[in-house]
């Protein structure tokens, strides 16, 4: 009978020998594969309800009924009254953080979004309901002015219809504050305005609101993956051009991380990459660049594809949204933004 592998024989004598490297059968990467058991022990990456925000459209109206957006099955657009069940239904299902996108009504919208800056407007509505309906689940509020404007851009336009940097700073820094007066948890500007990361923090503790929270939205793309949720805020039809001379361009990664660098120099808590499958290997060279929480956000594109997917029976709902939801935590998220999050967390019990 021959030695076994690593062992040398001379009559009945076994001596150990160097093996310069293991190989099979020594090696057989499927033992630790083989059972339920072993392969829970062996998972590298772990998934759990708490690595989850839950997006929510709010909507002007009463009642608890939600209104379905076409685009993006399954979702709705709630009332101030609906978001608080849903700050409850978060709250029992383990996510620890709900994120607020206003629809606001046409007739509110304005060319500087002056309806941002209002202390009663839907979002401060909102906050106040979701506090109160749960106050251990954090509420996480968009910061920039794209909900608000007649013309769709994140920033004021001037009359060749360019996004002035400065002066929109200058309101979204009021529109952090009103945010944070009404008592949301994290501000998270998503405009991509060049310094507004330092005016939002600086305001933010001159103000009394040192414990508030600024997740930026470092690395926002422009993006062909966002049109279900132009549709839910009631955007689709109103941008007058595009957002490439502020959103950043999809070819380029290395600038992702002068962004965040930037961000984190201001007083960034966290910062996001957004969109996510798409952009996997930005928030992989993020997290191994910077020591801070990285989200993704699995954007409505992103969400509105599995769907299609489920729908036509091209692939398994739960087994899609578990393994895209895995991929990020693999690449290196600190937690994901997802329209999945309660049937996630429904899923993993």
């Amino acid at each position: 009978m021959a030695a076994p592998p690593g062992l040398r024989q001379s009559g009945t004598t076994l001596t150990l020998e160097r093996v310069s490297s293991p190989s099979f059968p020594a090696i057989r990467m499927r033992r630790t594969r083989a059972a339920p058991w072993s392969r829970a022990l062996h998972a590298e990456t772990r998934l759990a309800p708490t690595d989850l925000i839950w997006p929510l459209f709010v909507r002007e109206g009463s009642g608890l009924e939600g209104e379905p957006i076409p685009t993006l099955p399954g979702v709705s657009r709630w009332s101030v009254q609906g978001i608080a069940e849903r700050a409850q239904e978060a709250a029992a299902l383990g996510i620890p953080c709900v994120a607020l996108f206003p629809n606001t009504p046409r007739e509110l919208r304005s060319p500087d979004g002056a309806e941002a800056l209002d202390a009663d407007n839907l979002v401060c509505r909102a906050i106040r309901a979701a506090k109160d309906a749960a106050p251990q689940v954090g509420v996480l509020t968009d910061v920039a002015l794209d909900p608000y404007t007649s013309h769709g851009h994140d920033g004021v336009i001037d009359a060749r219809g360019r996004v002035l940097n400065d002066e929109t700073c200058e309101r979204l820094v009021a529109q952090a504050l009103n945010q944070a007066a009404a008592g949301c948890d994290v501000v998270a500007p998503s405009d991509m305005m060049d310094g507004r990361i330092g005016l939002i923090r600086a305001a933010l503790e001159s103000e009394g609101h040192q414990d508030v929270q600024i997740m930026a939205y470092a690395a926002k793309y422009a993006s062909a993956f966002y049109g279900p949720f132009r549709d839910a805020v009631g955007a689709s039809g109103v941008l007058k051009g595009d957002k490439r001379g502020y959103q950043m361009d999809p070819a380029n990664a290395r600038e992702a991380l002068r962004e965040v660098a930037l961000d984190v120099a201001e007083g960034a808590d966290s910062v996001m990459v957004k969109p996510g499958l798409p952009y996997l290997d930005v928030v992989a060279r993020v997290r191994d660049r910077f020591d801070l929480p990285v989200f993704a956000y699995a954007v409505s594109g992103e969400y509105a594809m599995i769907e299609a997917a489920a729908a036509a029976d091209m692939g398994d709902r739960d087994a899609l949204v578990l393994e895209t939801l895995l991929a990020f935590k693999r690449a290196g998220a600190t937690g994901v933004l997802t329209y999945h999050a309660a049937h996630a967390a429904r899923l993993l019990g």
